[in-house]
């Protein structure tokens, strides 16, 4: 039987191994870190009884995703799909409120009703082809070209400076800037444009912005199962430095190296072709997150009280102010009001925080390999629009950008979204390819983030890795076929 080793046990590393454990390999999952999952784990907080999610909980891309749909992680994982997809308070107990129900978006949203509409209707109605345009090597031609004409125009649109021309409230503005600003881009910017529609597009599809009760780790959890129930094998505390120290098996004999991981550890390969190794090292890492974990003695007082309904908050007032502060961060500066990614999972799970109090994570963009402890920071943020946070919070937990690598080796400078997400990297990443899953080293692939449709939690990088594996060894494989 054919080997495949799989390095980091991130969502693609997992979902790469549960294919290619189904297509019949053996296959042995190496993890530096003591539990599973990358950027999927599940922790303890600052506090106990209080549970966070190291880098992502809620997850609009896993239910979407061709991969996960085939794998049948809706049933496999107890999942919360709230009625807010996501808030966005502002001044004077303002906010934008982006429902699951479209129409109900655009309704709050007053004389930019029907611009709302506009804007997302047509990407909601044809998610699953968005999904798949988006979803893989920007060097093909798109099975549904007027959804790719569709996304296109709307993302010149919302990437230039005429995107804030389009709506004429706040609120509506500050909906849209929120869910760019994922993307840890300069605003405006095609890449940041892309990204964000297809976050709103996914606020108001079916699954909505869905998150797993208990915690990120279930994702991961379910993973497992699946891969140990067709024989394959996960070890943990197993941080590899150097391939070339790595028994990884017999390329000539069909064995398989895939690494979720930075490609940087693919340089370490004793048969890396010049070019190749130029490409990898080309490649730019960065912007990185800061993040920082609070417990709650209660609920965050939101001046807004439907900011309190939902689990994703977008803390940083106008759709100026967030430019201003994504854009400090491409210059290699934190703003004093910086745009603030927060969730509040209890608010629907209370298996997250004890009887009566809450969990709230959250991050800020920095420069890459930042030391700044952004506790502060995102405390003032908050407390703006939700004046006497600081009386309920009990403990805190930060993780600066510099110390995510040390938890998470694929993070590199803390880095979570796996390379610089730029429009040049959308076509090289890591390298320029019409399959950059691929490595010119017989017998090892890329399945990280670092390669389309890059960051998001669906597995898509590490199923086009295993499928284009299982090809090159002749054996090629339908989603349908593997979980038939």
């Amino acid at each position: 039987m054919a080997r495949a080793t799989v390095i980091g046990s991130g969502p693609n590393g997992l979902s790469a191994a549960v294919a290619l454990a189904r297509a019949g390999y053996a296959v042995e999952v190496l993890e530096a870190a003591e539990t599973i999952g990358g950027g999927v784990r599940t922790l303890d907080g600052p506090l106990p009884g209080y549970r966070y999610d190291v880098c992502s909980a809620v997850h609009p891309a896993a239910l979407t995703s061709p991969f996960f749909r085939a794998f049948g992680l809706a049933d496999r994982v107890d999942w919360i799909r709230p009625q807010i997809s996501y808030a966005h308070p502002l001044d004077d107990g303002r906010a934008g409120i982006a429902w699951h129900d479209l129409e109900r978006t655009a309704d709050g949203l007053g004389v930019d009703a029907r611009a709302w509409n506009a804007l997302l209707r047509p990407l909601v109605r044809r998610l699953d082809e968005v999904v798949e345009f988006t979803g893989g090597s920007m060097l093909r031609v798109p099975r549904h070209p007027i959804t790719g004409v569709r996304f296109g125009l709307r993302m010149l649109e919302q990437g230039s400076l005429l995107g804030p021309r389009a709506f004429r409230t706040a609120e509506a503005n500050a909906l849209l800037a929120g869910v760019l600003a994922h993307a840890a881009t300069p605003l405006p910017s095609p890449s940041s444009a892309a990204a964000g529609l297809l976050l709103a597009a996914q606020a108001h599809g079916t699954e909505g912005w869905a998150y797993p009760r208990g915690g990120a780790q279930r994702i991961a959890d379910a993973l497992q199962q699946d891969l140990e129930a067709h024989g394959g094998r996960l070890r943990t505390r197993e941080n590899v430095h150097d391939l070339s120290d790595l028994d990884w098996g017999d390329p000539a004999r069909g064995d398989l190296l895939l690494l979720n991981c930075s490609p940087r550890l693919a340089l370490t390969h004793p048969g890396i072709p010049a070019a190749y190794a130029q490409g990898l090292t080309e490649y730019r890492y960065g912007p990185a997150a800061a993040k920082v974990d609070f417990a709650l003695s209660g609920p965050v007082p939101w001046t807004n009280a439907q900011v309190a309904l939902s689990p994703t908050v977008h803390v940083g007032g106008t759709r100026t102010e967030i430019a201003e502060s994504e854009n400090a961060v491409a210059r290699g500066t934190v703003s004093e009001r910086p745009y603030v990614l927060a969730v509040q999972p209890s608010v629907l799970d209370d298996s997250r925080a004890p009887d009566g109090g809450a969990a709230l994570w959250a991050y800020i963009h920095v420069p890459l390999g930042s030391d700044l402890d952004p506790t502060e920071l995102v405390t003032r943020q908050i407390e703006r629009f939700a004046p006497g946070f600081r009386d309920v919070i009990l403990g805190s937990l930060a993780v600066p950008a510099s110390e995510r690598e040390a938890l998470n080796p694929a993070e590199i400078g803390g880095d979570i979204f796996g390379g610089a997400f730029t429009m040049a990297q959308a076509f090289r990443r890591p390298v320029v390819s019409p399959a950059p899953w691929r490595t010119p080293m017989r017998g090892v692939y890329l399945a990280s983030a670092a390669t389309p449709p890059g960051p998001g939690v669906n597995g898509m990088a590490g199923w086009h890795a295993a499928r284009t594996a299982l090809s090159d060894a002749g054996t090629p494989m339908t989603l349908e076929e593997l979980f038939a």
